[in-house]
């Protein structure tokens, strides 16, 4: 059970602050909620205390993984998949898994295909998703700005 005040990081919408634990009515029911906010665009979600282990949600990671996980993009191997749908299924896969280090390698290979190719609407939308999860999670980890860590993560994936 987290706490309000916990860094905690949900796997589609990126880490955030437990802002308080709330009782909710929805169909009738009523459960507990934990309110995360989140640093970017200052969104609330409201997750279910009961399924936080089924969706994937977890502490945030120490700073030092994160700094592991920025140090590892550039060996980061990404498998070219001709196929859009098999590739977007793919990827959304890696994204909702929770693993930041998936998180990257979805960054890094849309990254390189859309200098390639270019990007169609959902797979720029995915982008641009899996930057925020990967960075938010980085900012709350090391107490870094957005935009210092964005330009790290730009510096690790251009080698």
């Amino acid at each position: 059970m987290f706490q309000v005040g916990d860094k905690i990081v949900h796997p589609m919408h990126g880490a955030g602050v437990v802002d308080s634990v709330v009782q909710k009515k929805v169909n009738g029911v009523v459960r507990e909620y934990y309110t995360l906010k989140l640093p970017m665009g200052g969104m609330l979600v409201m997750i279910p205390t009961e399924n936080c282990a089924e969706i994937g949600v977890r502490p945030v990671m120490k700073g030092e993984e994160a700094d592991q996980v920025i140090a590892a993009m550039p060996d980061i191997e990404v498998e070219v998949i001709p196929n859009w749908n098999q590739r977007y299924r793919e990827n959304m896969t890696r994204m909702k898994s929770g693993n930041l280090l998936e998180v990257a390698r979805v960054v890094k290979g849309l990254m390189l295909r859309d200098g390639e190719r270019g990007l169609s609407t959902g797979e720029r939308k995915m982008l641009h998703s899996a930057k925020q999860i990967l960075i938010s999670e980085i900012v709350l980890s090391q107490n870094s700005s957005y935009e210092d860590v964005e330009a790290r993560i730009n510096t690790a994936l251009a080698t």
